[in-house]
């Protein structure tokens, strides 16, 4: 099995949500748009990733949700040179009833004092819930590396936590180091490196909030 030389992870520009807790109530989240400092972020980022990529080809693999979408429209990838499939297991963690704004507060804040991983939000998802979900996408990103076609770069574009639990699913980090990371900023990439030993290693690593 050809394992890709990178696994590039990019978390979606600025959403309307990251700027307007209140939009909840009116706009399903995954119908939140790009702001356009979203927009500058996304093409941004894109000019770097294609100065990575250069001419190799590219596999990639994009969050359904609209913001996510608009992002990778922006990065400007060749169209000639990368395959895209839309990946329902790289969303958001789902948070349940969004439109009680007040009560997304008063969970978060429970979130925080029990911690992101196991606390689970009414009708939604936990940090180990997704965790499953980023299990399950392992399993067809493994069975695509042995296509003899297989690009020789990833490129997912997907949301601040799954970057996080992909990492931890993939370097097989603890609770406790996961919980000690913050969420990478909009608009902001990581990528997984496959070195001279066969193994992967983190270009940059996540900040620490502990």
């Amino acid at each position: 099995m050809a394992r890709p030389r990178r696994i590039v992870l990019v978390r979606h520009g600025e959403s309307q949500g990251n700027v307007d807790e209140t939009i909840y109530e009116r706009v399903p989240d995954h119908a939140l748009e790009l702001t356009e400092r979203g927009r500058a972020q996304s093409r941004a980022v894109g000019e770097e990733l294609r100065g990575l990529f250069g001419e190799q080809p590219v596999q990639a693999y994009v969050s359904p949700y609209l913001r996510n979408r608009q992002t990778y429209a922006l990065l400007g990838m060749n169209p000639v040179r990368t395959r895209v499939m839309e990946e329902p297991r790289l969303r958001e963690q789902d948070w349940g009833n969004l439109q009680d704004v007040e009560d997304i507060r008063r969970q978060r804040k429970a979130r925080d004092a029990y911690g992101q991983f196991f606390y689970r939000f009414t009708q939604g998802e936990s940090g180990a819930d997704v965790y499953d979900r980023v299990g399950a996408f392992f399993e067809t990103l493994h069975r695509n590396f042995e296509r003899p076609d297989y690009p020789p770069n990833v490129l997912l574009v997907t949301h601040g936590l799954m970057m996080r639990l992909f990492c931890m699913r993939w370097f097989h980090w603890s609770v406790e180091e996961f919980e000690a990371l913050s969420n990478p900023d909009n608009g902001e990439w990581r990528s997984l490196v496959l070195g001279p030993d066969d193994r992967y290693s983190l270009d940059r690593p996540f900040d620490r909030w502990i």
